[in-house]
């Protein structure tokens, strides 16, 4: 039974904002049509924006910072003099001025600086503290939040800039969140910054959190003067891997998007609820991956679930020839500030943004953290690509029976039920051999709704030990950041089930979202849910435990509650017409 509650689905690109009154950035000698502005039949809320900081410091400036000195409660010394000119106007496309802050080595010449944009509306007033987790002797507090660090990157010749994008503190215009005016304002900055006097016309963007999310949506309009990009922990779809995952939604994060300025916010949250689905305006918010294609350092965690499936997607879609993918056991933060991740990075940029002939090339594409929860982790195992090549989707099918899960479909019809807004079902397997899953894992179940016409699912995979107990893979560092589940968490709202089949793919289902099937009574429907793309091993004799319930799975009392539309018992069917399946990316254990 379907329920189509949406305007007509159009997918959106940048043309399609031409109506929407666009220009051509002063500075750029291409021909681009930017949007400045959504299309009023979105329907786009707006709100004031929170009150400025009574402290906050604002017009132009020059600032000289001495090597050595220090910036409590950051600990780090500054290496060299750096030069910080504050509050430079840019003027967009649409004549509206934001302000950027500009951070250089004082003894550089001028035309020989490859710039680095933190694209954010988080603020860049300076000195910063470190953020949660970074020790204090890895920062100087001359970063903007989530930002590059002046002292680490200024100090190794690069210039350092941090704008306060539309909207934001004492930029004008309303704030956008994401999606295509953002990225046309990240153009525009980019094109003015190659054209500065102190510029070499090389430009890269850095950053994690928002400063990495942003980096999709810019490098997909693929600005002439922009060089490279560094997404660590960006998501790229913000409606499934945020707003809304699995349809169910849940904008919890979405909520703290709202930010400091003299005028008016996008209120996305707002938005969203009017229509709680993948309609056009957000579809703007699905990052085109395919479009980027300039060298690409990719880095996320496997630890934390926040932006772990967004740039897991980033690097496997975008189209960029060079591209490298590095995952961490710890947290965005902890690994950004790092000075063996810093020198890393600094590696790829000499490479792109300066020309140096240093190896770069050489570095294996994919390095991952592979997690062994009650052991050691392996860190910076090379892999040519991603997915994995020699990966085997195997197929574990569940019992309702024996609540077990075997490579063998169960040969009698059976069926579990569980109370949805409490209760959870678990189904086991024990591994006889060391087993390694890396990439992505789906769940196909049979499910029935008793009383309702539909369901909210929520999964989740774990380790256990070979005793039964739960083994997590999260660190103390790790912890420091979101609260996530000790596990490959899933999640879907049953009557949005339907499949796109253009981003779907035999290892990751994609539903449309668009609109609602509802169950008709005794009705029994196949249902695909993706897990978290993961590296994980397990050791002959530990446990592989799924759990599905009607509710978020929470197992140390700190994750979010999840409102649901959940009521009566969910019932899940397996055996030879119902074959209900866990698939898992089972890659061989080298000798």
């Amino acid at each position: 039974m379907k329920l189509n509650t949406l305007i007509p689905i159009t997918l959106i690109s940048a043309l399609s904002f031409i109506a929407a009154g666009c220009s051509t950035p002063s500075d750029n000698k291409e021909s681009v049509a930017l949007p400045s502005k959504y299309p009023a039949e979105w329907g786009v809320t707006f709100r004031k924006a929170a009150s400025l900081p009574p402290s906050l410091e604002f017009g132009r400036k020059t600032l000289k910072y001495s090597a050595g000195d220090v910036f409590p409660p950051a600990a780090l010394p500054l290496p060299c003099d750096i030069i910080h000119e504050r509050d430079i106007p840019v003027t967009l496309r649409d004549g509206v001025v934001i302000y950027t802050d500009i951070l250089r080595p004082a003894d550089i010449p001028y035309k020989q600086l490859p710039a680095i944009i933190s694209w954010s509306p988080y603020g860049k007033r300076l000195p910063t503290p470190p953020p949660k987790g970074v020790p204090p002797e890895w920062f100087s507090g001359l970063a903007k939040f989530e930002g590059a660090d002046a002292a680490f990157w200024s100090c190794n010749g690069y210039a350092v800039v941090n704008p306060d994008a539309r909207g934001a503190f004492n930029s004008e215009g309303a704030g956008h969140a994401f999606g295509m005016v953002e990225a046309g304002d990240g153009y525009d900055v980019i094109e003015w910054v190659a054209n500065q006097e102190w510029s070499n016309g090389k430009v890269g963007l850095y950053g994690t959190s928002w400063l990495a999310i942003s980096q999709w949506f810019i490098a997909a309009l693929q600005p002439p003067h922009l060089a490279a990009i560094a997404p660590w922990n960006g998501m790229s779809d913000l409606y499934r891997d945020n707003t809304a995952p699995g349809g169910i939604p849940d904008t919890d994060f979405a909520e703290r998007f709202h930010k400091s300025g003299v005028g008016m916010q996008e209120d996305m949250v707002a938005t969203f609820y009017r229509q709680p689905y993948m309609t056009p305006y957000m579809e703007d918010k699905a990052a085109v991956l395919e479009n980027v294609n300039v060298p690409a350092y990719v880095g996320t965690d496997n630890t934390t679930m926040l932006h772990r499936f967004g740039a897991y997607e980033g690097f496997r879609r975008i189209s960029s020839e060079n591209k490298w993918l590095r995952i961490n056991n710890k947290q965005e933060w902890y690994d950004q500030y790092n000075p063996e991740s810093e020198q890393d990075l600094l590696r790829f940029y000499d490479r792109y943004l300066k020309g140096v002939d240093n190896g770069w090339e050489n570095t294996p594409k994919v390095r991952l953290a592979v997690l062994d929860p009650g052991g050691d982790d392996l860190l910076s195992v090379p892999f040519s690509n991603w997915p994995l090549p020699d990966t085997e989707y195997r197929k574990y099918y569940l019992d309702a029976s024996s609540k077990g899960l075997s490579t063998q479909p169960a040969e009698a019809a059976a069926q579990l039920s569980y109370e949805s807004t409490g209760d959870e079902v678990s189904f086991t397997i024990t591994f006889n051999e060391d087993t390694r899953l890396i990439g992505y894992s789906k769940l196909r179940l049979w499910v029935e709704a008793e009383s309702a016409p539909d369901m909210d699912l929520f999964v989740l995979v774990e380790k256990l030990d070979v005793d039964g107990t739960l083994l997590d893979p999260r660190n103390d560092i790790s912890k420091q950041y979101l609260p996530s589940p000790p596990g490959l968490p899933g999640r879907l709202r049953v009557s949005l089930r339907e499949l796109d089949p253009d981003l779907s793919t035999d290892f990751m289902p994609v539903q449309r979202f668009v609109e609602n099937d509802y169950l008709e009574s005794g009705e029994i429907v196949p249902v695909d849910i993706r897990l978290y793309p993961s590296a994980i091993l397990w050791h002959a004799g530990q446990q592989l435990r799924l759990t599905v319930a009607g509710h978020h799975i929470d197992r140390f009392d700190e994750l979010n509650d999840i409102p649901t539309v959940n009521e009566g018992n969910h019932i899940i069917h397996t055996g030879p017409e119902h074959r209900s399946y866990l698939q898992l990316p089972i890659v061989p254990i080298d000798e």
